[in-house]
């Protein structure tokens, strides 16, 4: 095969996935390839996997057949979570080329290069899965990436010690690492540097940054605080067990560090939470929101949700539903259980047919939470109506509108402006259009007529 010039990725899954596609194509960009759009037939495809999907091998399969389609030709290369968990699989799927595991993804340039035919090729057939064992991933690469001028996912984090039955994420990225403070925070000063104006810290378990070099989450976000040129900073999400009084109350009184939290509950019940092997009950959970709810009543707080666990009953689900009506939080993510090859949940479940929920049943939950998500978000959006927040003016336009996000996490839509790109500006937020968006007007404008009232306005959070 001739020497790949040109290169397109396609990422699946979390924020943490795209802020490492874009670390992987800064390495192949320095090696000397354009990264172009897919349909531009690029001579390499990179696909980063990931191992939540409900159908990772599907669509992992699915995405191969579509790159040969545009190119049948391309080199394509498959890393992630997926490729870790499955990586002999993966390279029997027609056309894949090569698989990089969790410890090997960050050479992804020399190893396209020597696989591509640039450097003599290695032995074996095509398809060549190239990984370790988990066990061995020590090393913390820090990414973030760069599609974006006005917002930056930055990895603060990578892996968990936390072993949930139902969590392959162990398995996929290792055991929890970070880099230190110091690092992390010159990590943000380069990206102020780009003119990103809000910077959003993930993590497979964020919170837990630091404790390998005796530092914690909270000196981590003490520290980003005072960090010149980022308007705004974000917690993409945080574990109720580590998100404590000293997070909630330095979040409350920063001028940076956004008002929005989301907090994986996974299950309203006590009985199926200590089954999945979290590590807080409902209890916990509904004094944590409370209390950020105490400190900021404008905040906006997010939930995660899986419904079908094994054991899962009707009366057991109906608590998730109930605790989640009951206590003040504003969306949710919810997540339709599927099996997991490897996790105590599976071979739980194995000795339990009857815990064993039917998929019919798991996507009828499935959809009830989401309906309650609809309206719980309806209710945040309408509570916000005719009060004044800060908006991040985004630069996609899209029917003659621009959209941004508050610092409480509302989606708002604008009249097209150019000047308003990349800025942030005082919005009175004034309906909910038929997009189910926040209809907004900047008050920047307005300043010199009515610069006390949009001051007080504009300061009152």
């Amino acid at each position: 095969m001739r020497h790949s010039r040109t290169v397109a990725f396609h990422t699946l899954g979390c924020k943490l996935n795209f802020s490492e596609t874009s670390t992987l194509a800064r390495s192949l960009e320095e090696a000397g390839y354009a990264k172009v759009r897919q349909e531009e037939r690029p001579d390499v495809f990179v696909l980063n996997t990931c191992s939540v999907t409900e159908n990772a091998d599907k669509e992992c399969r699915r995405h191969v057949r579509r790159f040969r389609n545009i190119n049948p030709d391309a080199f394509i290369a498959v890393v992630g979570c997926y490729a870790q968990l499955k990586p002999e699989e993966i390279a029997a799927i027609p056309g894949v080329d090569l698989v990089l595991g969790a410890n090997e993804k960050f050479d992804l340039a020399t190893h396209v290069e020597r696989h591509s035919g640039v450097e003599p090729a290695m032995t074996g057939p095509k398809g060549k899965a190239i990984y370790s064992p988990i066990k061995d991933l020590k090393q913390f690469v820090p990414s973030y990436n760069t599609n974006d001028r006005t917002r930056t996912f930055l990895k603060v984090q990578d892996g968990c010690d936390y072993f949930c039955s139902f969590c392959t994420i162990p398995l996929a990225r290792g055991r929890s690492r970070s880099a230190t403070i110091a690092d992390t925070v010159a990590q943000a000063e380069a990206i102020a540097a780009t003119g990103v104006k809000e910077i959003v810290l993930t993590g497979v378990n964020t919170g837990d940054f630091g404790r390998q070099h005796d530092q914690n989450f909270l000196q981590l976000i003490e520290a980003l605080d005072e960090v010149q040129g980022i308007e705004r900073f974000r917690i993409s999400s945080i574990e109720p067990n580590l998100c404590h009084d000293g997070v909630i109350d330095f979040v409350a009184n920063s001028q940076r560090f956004a008002p929005h939290f989301h907090m994986p509950l996974q299950s309203g019940s006590d009985v199926i939470l200590e089954r999945m092997r979290r590590r807080y009950d409902t209890t916990l959970y509904r004094e944590r929101v409370l209390r950020i709810k105490e400190q900021m009543p404008h905040a906006c707080i997010g939930v995660d949700v899986i419904t079908g666990t094994p054991g899962e009953t009707e009366a057991e689900f109906l608590k998730t539903h109930e605790l989640l009506r009951s206590i003040p939080v504003d969306y949710l993510h919810v997540f339709t259980y599927s099996e997991r090859a490897n996790t105590t949940a599976v071979s739980s479940a194995s000795l339990l047919k009857e815990d064993t929920i039917p998929m019919e049943i798991r996507r009828e939950r499935t959809k009830r939470l989401r309906i309650l998500s609809s309206k719980l978000q309806r209710a945040f959006y309408e509570k916000h109506q005719g009060t004044t927040r800060s908006v991040l003016v985004e630069a996609e336009e899209s029917e003659g509108k621009l959209h941004g996000y508050t610092d409480n996490y509302i989606r708002v839509a604008l009249d097209f402006n150019a000047s308003l790109i990349n800025t942030m500006i005082p919005v009175e937020l004034i309906g909910i259009n038929g997009d189910g968006h926040v209809q907004g007007t900047p008050l920047s404008a307005y300043n010199k007529i009515h610069r006390t009232e949009v001051s007080a306005t504009f300061l009152i959070f």
